[in-house]
């Protein structure tokens, strides 16, 4: 698999999780039971999907080998394998942060210009 996962936070949920260590997921997050996370080659389209027209969030890209056995890696969106993480997103696995929005056509809009992924 991949060494790395990102996710799309509300920004002012992650610097919740900064204050306490660790993140609980989203509302769907909880809902469902885990973190959903996406690799490199998924983020556009979990953006486009999930995100659009969104404002004050923030990309965190997850080193993976920090979560050891809570990882799972389960066929979603056309059979794709997801990084699903079963338990809480402790902070110091944030390998990067970068703040974003992302448009109504779901393109990211990233805080220091660069626009689109990757």
């Amino acid at each position: 698999m991949t060494a790395v996962a990102y996710k799309l936070v509300e920004r002012r949920e992650w610097e919740a999780a900064r204050a306490t260590g660790a993140y609980d997921g989203s509302a769907v997050d909880r809902a469902d039971g885990y973190i959903h996370m996406s690799t490199a080659a998924q983020l556009a389209e979990t953006a486009r999907r999930h995100y659009a027209g969104r404002d004050g969030l923030v990309l965190v890209e997850v080193s993976l080998a920090a979560l050891g056995e809570a990882l799972r890696w389960e066929a979603s969106r056309g059979g794709d394998l997801f990084p699903h993480l079963y338990g809480r997103l402790p902070v110091s696995a944030a390998a990067s942060e970068r703040g974003l929005s992302v448009r109504e056509d779901g393109a990211m809009i990233f805080e220091d210009g660069a626009t689109g992924w990757p």
